[in-house]
């Protein structure tokens, strides 16, 4: 059986590929984008298990943009989105309140960067989980739970 697909939709280089080596320890397959229109085409393609995506890119917020344009379009609805970024250290400012709106952010979760490798992961494996309940992780494998 094959591994569950992430994509990481991330403009800084460094964060993809340290990312994607922390999920390939778990034998997850990860794909990557640099920016939010590049990102968008790679979902298009081949839609993942679970979308790691960046607030941050480029001269403003992308990510912003991006998660409302994916939740807009029913083929990704069933796409967990995992808004992974570093907003409150480039900015100085945090999301007040609950950070998880459905109009303001509609992601399924939100992490600051600089999360611990073990963190990620069980934050991945939470999304995945979530999403539909029949992948388990024995070792460093995935396998379907047949119900």
């Amino acid at each position: 059986m094959s591994a569950p697909s992430i994509l990481i939709v991330d403009d800084d280089p460094d964060f993809v590929a340290i990312t994607k080596a922390i999920l390939e320890t778990k034998q997850y397959q990860v794909r990557f984008a640099y920016d939010p229109d590049e990102g968008f085409a790679k979902l298009e393609e081949d839609i993942p298990d679970v979308l790691i995506l960046d607030i941050m890119m480029g001269k403003g917020a992308g990510g912003f943009v991006l998660a409302r344009k994916i939740r807009k379009d029913t083929r990704f609805d069933n796409v967990p989105i995992l808004m992974l970024t570093s907003m409150s250290e480039q900015t100085g400012f945090d999301i007040p309140g609950e950070r998880i709106h459905d109009k303001f952010l509609p992601v399924d979760d939100y992490i600051e960067k600089g999360i611990e490798p073990h963190v990620l992961l069980e934050k991945v494996e939470q999304q995945l989980a979530k999403k539909n309940g029949n992948y388990t992780l024995q070792g460093n494998k995935f396998s379907r739970v047949s119900f």
